[in-house]
């Protein structure tokens, strides 16, 4: 049996189209451009690509685009106020501060994360926004986890009382996509670096989820055969090829689904920003209405 491969093209391709008739909707009736701003600070050239992938998704789908530069000398003091700015600027719906910042900075990135304002927190970063989704109340939700359940549901892969199976309890990854998954009526596991017998866990699992990065981490004896498998991993071989935390020609041989990388759950990260660029929007129209 070979595991069929979930494309992320194909998804993003479908989410882009979903949004992209959101955002024509929205300026319709509102008269209002959704508008995203990205904060980069330093000279991190991973980031600058990322950053420039962003701003040319939004021209695509329509959606306004602001890419804020500053310096790596930039003090805690004057990110906020851009912060500030920010917050109260009727243009912008969605603040998006591009991590990893400069090492001056790092201490305060748990601060400056909750400067922004939980509406216009499209990372879904915010200690209000990660509580609503404890609570089962999604309202930002973080790109990645949704990005993982848009694969599953547009796959059309059964989450309802299906066994979840989580490697890594990040709170960008591990973390919310428990709680995802938990609304979704899941039976959840999460497992980490203190987990004992971890290959006897994960091969009880219908759907597997992999966010360890730790490349090649997960071989077929740990995979339940017919298994759902995302690998939300990226690294970077000594040869400079990307992999997954997931040993893809190995657990292909087992799997029922996988998905690549590179081209699977990456390509959803960005489809899923802009889903929230709207949404942002849409929720502080809302509530300016009310």
């Amino acid at each position: 049996m070979t595991a069929t491969v979930l494309e992320g093209k194909v998804f993003a391709a479908e989410i882009k189209k979903s949004v992209h008739k959101d955002v024509e909707k929205f300026i319709e009736s509102q008269g209002i451009i959704p508008g995203l701003a990205v904060i980069i600070v330093g000279e991190n050239a991973a980031s600058k690509v990322y950053v420039a992938n962003k701003h040319k998704a939004c021209e695509e789908l329509g959606i306004y685009s602001e890419v804020i530069c500053m310096p790596a000398s930039t003090t805690k003091q004057e990110l906020l106020e851009q912060i500030r700015i920010l917050n109260e600027s009727t243009t912008i719906h969605g603040i998006l501060l591009q991590l990893p910042l400069p090492d001056a900075l790092k201490h305060d990135e748990a601060e400056l994360l909750k400067a922004i304002h939980p509406d216009k927190d499209v990372d879904g970063f915010h200690p209000v926004n990660v509580g609503k989704l404890a609570i089962g109340q999604e309202h930002l939700v973080p790109c990645t986890p949704a990005g993982c359940i848009k694969i599953l549901e547009l796959a059309n892969v059964e989450i309802a009382g299906k066994h979840a199976v989580i490697i890594g309890r990040s709170n960008i990854v591990g973390k919310p996509m428990a709680n995802l998954l938990l609304s979704r009526h899941a039976t959840v596991t999460i497992c980490h670096s203190r987990t004992a017998n971890l290959p006897s866990i994960t091969s009880q699992a219908d759907i597997l989820i992999v966010a360890i990065g730790k490349a090649h981490f997960v071989t077929k004896d740990m995979v339940k055969p017919g298994a759902v498998v995302i690998d939300v991993g990226i690294n970077r071989l000594a040869d400079k090829k990307l992999v997954g935390d997931v040993n893809f020609e190995d657990v292909k041989e087992v799997a029922g689904a996988i998905t690549p990388v590179p081209g699977g759950v990456g390509l959803l990260t960005i489809a899923m920003l802009l889903s929230n660029t709207v949404k942002a929007a849409q929720l502080q129209c809302h509530k300016e209405h009310k």
